[in-house]
């Protein structure tokens, strides 16, 4: 299997509260309550591992409470290459409720100074041709710029390693400029970064140079834009735990697919079933393959015009 790199630049511990409906300015009773060291990259990297890959994963952690995101790391056999910073790597609470909505609390995340941000640099330049592909995953934390994460990724490209990115708002925007080969938005964060036509938006940014276009719609499913590929595929319906996660677990199965060189139905295919399987559960990665095989089977393709 593939040698992957994920970099996850601010990390969270998220801290899930299930309830059955969350009263605003109310004490509120809570059913069950998880604690994950997570944030996009590490995500990504955990449904890969359950897929079969290796991986080494980076970006920067809070000294503070670093131990739940080294256990994992231990627990799953990555390869760490995290740059420790003062302070605490921030807490996400995620409020969720019986009907499947989710409530968002984020933390700040801990000042990174640029000290930090050159010797992440300096550790991953001799390690990136050793890898099949890089995932670069989530939000900027405080004291790194839209302007040096488009520098981090035009480092990255230039590489020759296939590089992906899921990030949003000024991240994602730029990002765009850079043409990495793989971006997979939801439809938000698309219009957000280039305007309401995102058909239109789709075919510029596959025109300037990025293959692949995974477009997230939510519980109405994904489209997948690719070198001969317009699929929409629909999920089968699921009894959803939590949504965090989803679009994480979808980019790496995509990811695995391609790396793999399965055609585009069977990637797509098993790319959304491993996400609706992920809104089942509050955690991350492939944990049930029989119901991942029952959701594989009721997976929906329809072919896209371009």
């Amino acid at each position: 299997m593939a040698r992957i790199l994920t970099l996850t630049l601010n990390p969270a511990l998220d801290l899930t509260l299930r309830l059955d409906q969350l009263q605003p300015g109310a004490v509120n009773r809570c059913q069950g309550f998880a604690s994950h060291a997570a944030g996009k990259g590490l995500n990504v990297a955990q449904v890969l591992a359950d897929l079969g890959h290796g991986l080494s994963v980076a970006g920067f952690l809070g000294r503070a409470n670093a131990a739940p995101f080294e256990a994992l790391m231990h627990r799953r056999g990555f390869h760490d290459l995290f740059v420790r910073v003062p302070g605490e790597t921030r807490s996400n609470i995620k409020l969720a409720e019986a009907d499947g909505r989710i409530t968002d609390l984020n933390g700040p995340g801990p000042q990174v100074e640029a000290e930090h941000l050159d010797r992440l640099l300096d550790e991953l330049d001799p390690l990136l041709a050793g890898h099949d592909a890089i995932v670069v995953a989530g939000s900027l934390p405080r004291g790194v710029s839209p302007e040096w994460f488009a520098g981090l990724l035009r480092r990255l490209r230039a590489s020759g390693v296939p590089l992906a990115v899921d990030s949003s708002g000024a991240a994602l925007s730029a990002a765009l400029g850079v043409a990495p080969w793989l971006i997979k938005p939801n439809e938000e964060e698309l219009a957000e970064a280039c305007g309401s036509d995102l058909a239109g938006a789709v075919r510029r940014l596959r025109a300037q140079g990025i293959e692949h276009v995974l477009l997230s719609r939510g519980a109405a499913g994904v489209d997948w834009h690719g070198p001969g590929i317009a699929l929409r595929a629909v999920p089968p319906r699921v009894e959803v735990a939590s949504t965090v996660g989803a679009g994480d677990s979808l980019l790496a199965a995509s990811l695995h697919g391609l790396l793999c060189a399965w055609p585009a139905e069977r990637t797509l295919r098993l790319a959304t079933a491993v996400a609706a399987q992920a809104v089942t559960q509050v955690g991350f990665g492939i944990h049930d393959r029989e119901q991942l095989a029952r959701l594989e089977a009721a997976v929906q393709l329809q072919s896209l015009e371009e």
